[in-house]
C-alpha cells in the first residue's frame, strides 16, 4: 500500500480587519448620520449604506452600533473631550478647554451631543460604554485642572473636586439643551467669572452652617422649614 502524507485541510483566511482610511469613512459616516437622525435611528444598515460599504463589514470590526458610535465620537474632537491644558492659571485652563473648535461653545459638538443624550437614559449598554470612554477622561482631565490650581494655592483646598470640576460643563449643557439658549465663548467666560471661580475661591473659613448664623435672613428660611421636616 502507497503511504501518502496527510493533506490538511487549508486553513480557513481571516476576514481583514476594518482600519485606516475605510475606518475612517465609515466613522464619518456614522458621524454624520448620528447628527442627521440621531441615535436612537441610526442602525447599522443605514451606516453601512452611507460609508458605502456592507453590513458584514462593519460587523468585522464593530459588534454593536453602541460600540461604533462611541469609537465615531472618540475620532473627534466634538466629543466634547477636554484636551490637556496647563496655562498656570485656573480661568485661562478653563476658557483653553472650554471655547473654541470642539469646545462647549462649538455648535456641531452641541449637535453631536442632541444625537445621543436621549440614549443615555433607555439605552443602558450605550449609556455605560459612553460613560466609560468619552465622559470619564474628561472627568479625569477637568479634575487635574483643578487639581493643579488646588496645588498652586489659587483655589480653597478643601473643596469637593469630584463635585465642582464638572460644574461649567453642567451649566453650559443645561443652558443649550434643557433651557434652549444659545451658548457662545462670552457665555462660556462669564459662567466662569460669575459662577464658577467665586465658588472655589471662597474663604476657607467658610461653612454652610457659619454662613447660616452670621446671615438671619438665611437662617430664618431654614428655621420653619426643617421643623415642618420634623413634624
Amino acid at each position: 500500500m502507497r503511504w501518502e502524507p496527510d493533506r490538511q485541510a487549508p486553513a480557513p483566511t481571516s476576514r481583514p480587519r476594518v482600519e485606516g482610511e475605510r475606518e475612517a469613512e465609515i466613522l464619518d459616516a456614522a458621524l454624520v448620520l448620528l447628527q442627521r437622525v440621531g441615535y436612537d435611528r441610526l442602525t447599522m444598515d443605514a451606516v453601512a449604506a452611507e460609508a458605502n460599504a456592507s453590513k458584514a463589514t462593519l460587523y468585522r470590526r464593530w459588534s454593536t452600533k453602541s460600540s461604533l458610535v462611541v469609537d465615531a465620537l472618540l475620532r473627534t474632537k466634538q466629543a466634547l473631550q477636554v484636551p490637556e491644558t496647563d496655562t498656570g492659571d485656573l480661568r485661562s485652563d478653563l476658557i483653553a478647554m472650554s471655547c473654541g473648535h470642539g469646545g462647549l461653545s462649538d455648535e456641531r459638538s452641541a449637535n453631536v451631543m442632541a444625537g445621543v443624550v436621549t440614549a443615555l437614559h433607555h439605552d443602558p449598554e450605550f449609556a455605560a460604554e459612553f460613560r466609560s470612554r468619552v465622559v470619564q477622561p474628561k472627568l479625569d482631565a477637568s479634575r487635574a485642572v483643578f487639581e493643579r490650581a488646588r496645588d498652586r494655592g489659587e483655589i480653597t483646598a478643601d473643596l469637593d473636586l469630584d463635585l465642582i470640576s464638572p460644574a461649567l460643563a453642567g451649566i453650559i449643557l443645561h443652558r443649550s439643551f434643557v433651557l434652549g439658549l444659545p451658548v457662545d465663548d462670552k457665555t462660556v467666560a462669564q459662567v466662569v467669572d460669575e459662577i464658577v471661580l467665586p465658588a472655589v475661591t471662597r474663604p476657607a473659613s467658610y461653612s454652610p452652617a457659619s454662613n447660616a448664623a452670621s446671615n438671619p435672613a438665611s437662617a430664618s428660611l431654614s428655621g420653619p422649614t426643617q421643623t415642618r421636616n420634623n413634624q
